[in-house]
């Protein structure tokens, strides 16, 4: 029995049961012929901790809140001899608080479905043999071994083996997500199958899983603004409720009446209606792979009407790739190109060179051929011999120095490629001009339908950005925004979000890099980009984008609103609900005992009207729902 009662939730469980008998049993013939009113039961083990924590508040804090008069309703019902309405208030009650403590417990497991704990131990790999280590022991360059179905225990990069990673728990994606060498891996994420050996990056507290369950952590309704207005209300309440009960029992003399308009008058669904719907809606959004660390930016996102958008890395990978691939001689095929560019760049450590291979890898899955000699121009490019063909990839300056010329049609479209906002690289073979190949930080495939969806719920948009103003323009026309803002340095982009925030647009910024953390601090509200962003972005924001996916951001804003409606329905309910029971008690009309149970039933409604919001979905995902 006692370690039964060490548990809270089993202990409160237990006490609910115990006061729902007593009060049962107080009804019946047998509680009247008992020594005293089993009722007590009910006000000794759910009224108790209620009056204990009002002393304690009014003690230390004097903070006046709803428990405060909830208290006094339970002493006067005492105090004139309704010890069953006493024991039914404060059992009420309880269960009014456990149910709130349920929709904040789903809401919480709701987010921690994100960030499964970072598995106990790792497989190190040292000298040839294994050992298993605990995971705290892993550090940065330790060669771990996964075998299938294992957790990964830190971030890092395979360097042997190939497998699928279950990447839902990080991503909410079902679909697992192939690696190869050269790939890189996530703690917290799973290996579906086979065996791979990775060099270990982010450790600790660095890694991804680690972090995600710092955001969790942070998670925290409390804060939410519109709470304490509830709270202050709560005060007020209690002074009117004080006075009206009061001025009710001079007038009428029936202090019975004044009992009662203390037990309806209690603010108990006021005070339960913003955090239990703050609580859901973050809940709900943990299921979109959303993190909303502060409770009020839901409050605050419902007020936005502009979301400027960071480019690289937001609405782009943040990683250049191949675009175009364009060949000197009508012969030689824009793969054959591909081919050539990869071979040459296959031992370069530019990121250039990095993606020209990739992209070939990824278009044919398989390296290029190996070259059989390299040599870096720092600043310039790379020489290569492959296939005993001397292989030129770099910039104009490197085929410059070489005297290699582009024939003019050449030279003119990849001036319109960067015009256009790419970066070009020149070859050439054997010192004759090969071709030139166009590499672009690509837009999301996502970026234009959310934009459109963002626009059709009535919010503008804004692209502010440090990069050139051709690049700023491609990704701008192709996002479907009509606004930007090219060049901008961090003051740059503070300035705009004040510009638009003083002319009555508050702003919703994302991004994803250090730059951007000054802004999304700034704004109204920041939503950072998780997955690539960095540590101080994510800090900075209030809401952060845990898989990267924008497409999540329309939902994000319905769900503001939503959230905003549900707790103007739960106030002006609760408050009318309120008013009326109260006029009832000054009649006469209510006893403490039916009295208690209408108010209260009022906070169980507007608890279970704010649980709706864990699996609030709009109209759109409703109708995909459908058969």
């Amino acid at each position: 029995m006692i370690p039964f009662l060490k548990e809270e939730r089993k202990r409160t469980m237990l006490f609910l049961l115990l006061s729902f008998v007593s009060l049962i049993v107080s009804l019946l013939p047998i509680g009247r012929r008992l020594p005293a009113d089993p009722a007590w039961i009910a006000v000794v083990l759910c009224g108790v901790p209620i009056v204990k924590g009002a002393a304690v508040g009014l003690i230390t804090e004097f903070d006046i809140k709803a428990d405060v008069l909830v208290s006094i309703a339970l002493v006067a019902s005492i105090a004139i001899g309704e010890t069953f309405a006493a024991g039914e208030v404060a059992f009420i009650m309880a269960v009014g608080a456990y149910l709130e403590e349920r929709t904040v417990s789903k809401a919480r497991a709701g987010i921690e479905k994100l960030v499964h704990l970072s598995p106990a131990t790792a497989r190190r790999v040292a000298g040839g043999e294994e050992s298993i280590i605990p995971a705290e022991q892993v550090r940065p360059g330790d060669i771990l071994r996964v075998l299938a179905g294992e957790t990964i225990a830190a971030d890092g990069v395979i360097t042997s083996g190939q497998t699928s990673i279950d990447q839902s728990v990080m991503t909410g994606e079902s679909l697992p997500v192939d690696k190869s060498e050269g790939d890189g891996v996530s703690s917290g994420t799973v290996n579906q199958f086979g065996t791979f050996e990775m060099a270990a990056e982010k450790v600790g507290e660095d890694s991804s899983i680690q972090r995600m369950i710092q955001l969790v952590k942070s998670a925290d309704a409390g804060k939410a603004k519109i709470v304490g207005i509830a709270d202050r209300w709560a005060t007020w309440i209690v002074v009117a409720a004080l006075s009206t009960a009061l001025l009710t029992w001079i007038f009428t003399g029936q202090i019975i009446r004044s009992v009662t308009i203390l037990v309806v008058f209690c603010p108990c669904a006021l005070v339960l209606a913003t955090p239990t719907a703050i609580m859901a809606g973050i809940g709900n959004a943990s299921g979109y792979g959303i993190l909303v660390r502060q409770g009020d930016a839901l409050e605050r996102l419902a007020q936005v009407r502009r979301i400027a958008f960071d480019k690289t890395g937001t609405l782009t990978f943040g990683k250049p790739a191949v675009v175009r691939a364009e060949s000197c001689e009508p012969a030689v095929t824009p793969e054959t190109l591909l081919e050539t560019a990869a071979s040459a760049e296959l031992r370069s450590e530019h990121p250039l060179g990095k993606a020209i291979v990739a992209c070939y890898r990824q278009k044919n899955g398989k390296l290029p051929p190996q070259p059989e000699e390299f040599r870096l121009f720092a600043g310039r490019g790379v020489c290569s011999k492959i296939s005993g063909n001397e292989v030129l990839a770099g910039n104009e300056a490197l085929l410059a120095e070489h005297g290699i010329g582009l024939p003019e049609q050449s030279r003119q479209s990849a001036e319109q490629a960067k015009a256009r906002g790419c970066t070009v690289i020149y070859l050439a073979v054997d010192r004759k001009a090969a071709g030139w190949i166009a590499l672009a930080d690509t837009l999301r495939p996502e970026a234009a339908e959310t934009v459109g969806a963002i626009h059709r719920l009535g919010v503008k948009t804004v692209l502010l950005t440090g990069d050139a103003a051709p690049a700023a323009d491609q990704i701008a026309r192709t996002a479907g925004i009509a606004d930007r803002r090219a060049g901008c340095l961090p003051e740059d982009k503070l300035t705009a979000i004040r510009t638009y925030e003083s002319g009555g647009e508050p702003v919703c910024i994302v991004g994803d890099g250090i730059n951007d953390a000054p802004a999304l601090k700034t704004a109204r509200v920041g939503v950072a980009m998780g997955g690539i962003g960095s540590d101080i972005a994510i800090e900075a924001a209030d809401i952060v984008l845990v898989s990267d996916n924008m497409k999540e951001i329309p939902h994000l804003l319905q769900l503001s609103r939503k959230t905003m409606t549900t707790i103007r329905t739960n106030l002006t309910a609760a408050m009318t609900l309120n008013v009326i029971a109260t006029i009832l008690a000054i009649l006469g009309i209510l006893n403490p005992v039916v009295g208690a149970l209408v108010h209260n039933a009022g906070s169980v409604a507007v608890i279970f009207n704010s649980s709706l919001l864990l699996k609030w979905k709009d109209r759109k995902e409703r109708d995909q729902a459908r058969p």
